[in-house]
């Protein structure tokens, strides 16, 4: 019970972080769930970048998007998540912009983010560059002056007075739709098959999906799938083993985010995540799919909170564990715009020229090769390896019938000399990654890492 009180306390300070309070902690989840759905290849293996449209350019539209395709192709990333695209509403907004997930007109593009016409190029030339391309969708609300909200006001929750409402109390922005009603459920089943017939997105980032029934979308898959068979479906909400079980392909991760903001804030020790993951394992079918993140729009940037080299340290572990990684758009420059929750109502662009000591994007770059090119860090196993600084220090081989990677990486600013518990310590050889200084005057087992250092090695044990 002890690992378990620590973890659900790792879940309630992620709030501190972010990570929404109102999603279903581990202690509400459904046990014994069935076993979670086949996702495509392309999704098991890709690398997400996401995109906040109006902050990814100067020019704050889709074209200024395209215009950087080839870096994000070089970069390694396949798979774009793209933030909402529809028109904000402006009654009640927050922010002198409003927020993206306030949404006026499910079926429009936002006209400070181009035409129809854009985003269509936009998605063709990713396309063309074997990337796919994700789409952020609302389901769960509208703004107060959504066209649907005048056409159709039934298709709102309203209160014993008769009055519509938010679905949170601070959540005064927006309007809470009510899936009671099955008019509803035919016009969003039939916007999102909108935009993947007419304009070939691959999938659905659901955002809030938690507050939309589970039966919904699962009813969405079956019409979707009949446009688009391997179009996927991810939700925002973590801990819900039923979402993957015939709905989504995915989901947040989130509470392995929330113990990794933990531990890099000194609050909890490095084992914790361990501790996480096991969990999740344990709650989880096999081969459930999580997204890994340290950085999304919803936060301070990850520079921010943890510094430059723990931004780093942060990313190298969800580069080097299971699931799909995620990159929010800046973190290869190691941009710290975005340095309070209002990022998210107003216009911070991403500064491309900000830089430091860490080459981050000849890192990322190679660190994603490396990934891409190695199956054991998609299909293979994940094995956890005792170390002598388990306060600090996170040591785990990923491995395969040809290879075996270990990882050791220090999660605290201080320097630290340990051991790590591993067989056949000599064989492991370091990998050279581009911009990062390898392993001096060590020897396996035996390993010292300063203030969020690592290091990667490799050992062949098949042909």
């Amino acid at each position: 019970m002890k690992k378990f009180s620590s973890f659900l306390s790792c879940i309630a300070v992620g709030a501190l972080f972010g990570w929404l309070a109102v999603t279903p902690t581990v202690a509400e989840t459904e046990t014994n769930s069935p076993a979670s759905r086949k996702s495509p290849e392309w999704l098991r293996n890709g690398v997400m970048y996401e995109i906040f449209p109006r902050n990814f350019s100067a020019s704050g539209d889709l074209n200024g998007v395209t215009a950087r395709l080839d870096e994000l192709k070089n970069l390694g990333v396949d798979i774009l998540w793209l933030m909402p695209v529809h028109p904000l509403g402006e009654k009640s907004k927050k922010g002198s912009i409003g927020s993206p997930y306030c949404v006026r007109d499910f079926y429009a593009i936002n006209p400070d983010y181009g035409t129809t016409n854009d985003f269509k190029r936009l998605i063709t030339e990713a396309h063309v560059r074997g990337m796919k391309v994700v789409m952020d969708v609302v389901t769960g609300h509208t703004s107060w002056d959504s066209v649907l909200l005048t056409e159709h006001p039934e298709f709102y929750k309203k209160d014993a007075a008769g009055k519509i409402h938010p679905p949170y109390p601070d959540w005064s922005d927006v309007a809470e739709l009510d899936y009671g009603n099955p008019n509803l459920r035919h016009y969003m089943i039939g916007m999102l098959e909108f935009w993947v017939r007419d304009f070939g997105v691959d999938g659905f980032r659901c955002d809030t999906a938690y507050t939309v029934p589970v039966d919904f979308w699962e009813s969405a898959r079956n019409e979707l799938e009949k446009v688009k068979p391997q179009v996927v479906i991810i939700t925002d909400s973590g801990a819900r083993p039923i979402l993957l079980s015939k709905a989504f392909d995915m989901d947040y991760g989130g509470n392995l985010y929330a113990t990794l903001n933990q531990v890099m804030s000194g609050l909890n020790p490095a084992s914790l995540i361990r501790d996480s993951w096991e969990h999740t394992q344990e709650q989880f079918p096999k081969d459930s799919l999580h997204l890994r993140f340290t950085d999304y729009h919803n936060v301070p940037r990850a520079t921010v909170r943890f510094g430059l080299d723990g931004a780093l340290a942060a990313q190298v572990l969800t580069l080097a564990l299971d699931g799909v990684p995620m990159f929010y758009n800046g973190m290869e420059v190691g941009d710290a715009t975005e340095s309070a929750d209002p990022a998210l109502f107003e216009k911070m662009p991403v500064f491309w020229q900000a830089g430091g000591r860490q080459p981050l994007r000849d890192i990322y770059h190679d660190l994603i090769k490396l990934r891409k090119q190695s199956p054991a860090f998609t299909a293979g196993e994940l094995v956890w390896l005792n170390n002598s600084a388990t306060n600090e220090v996170v040591s785990l081989l990923r491995k395969d019938a040809k290879d075996e990677f270990l990882l050791l990486l220090n999660l605290s600013s201080r320097r630290v000399d340990a051991s790590v518990e591993l067989d056949n310590a000599a064989d492991f050889k370091p990998v050279d990654v581009k911009g990062h200084a390898g392993p001096v005057d060590i020897t396996l087992p035996d390993f010292h890492l300063n203030g969020y250092g690592w290091f990667i090695y490799h050992r062949s044990v098949g042909k």
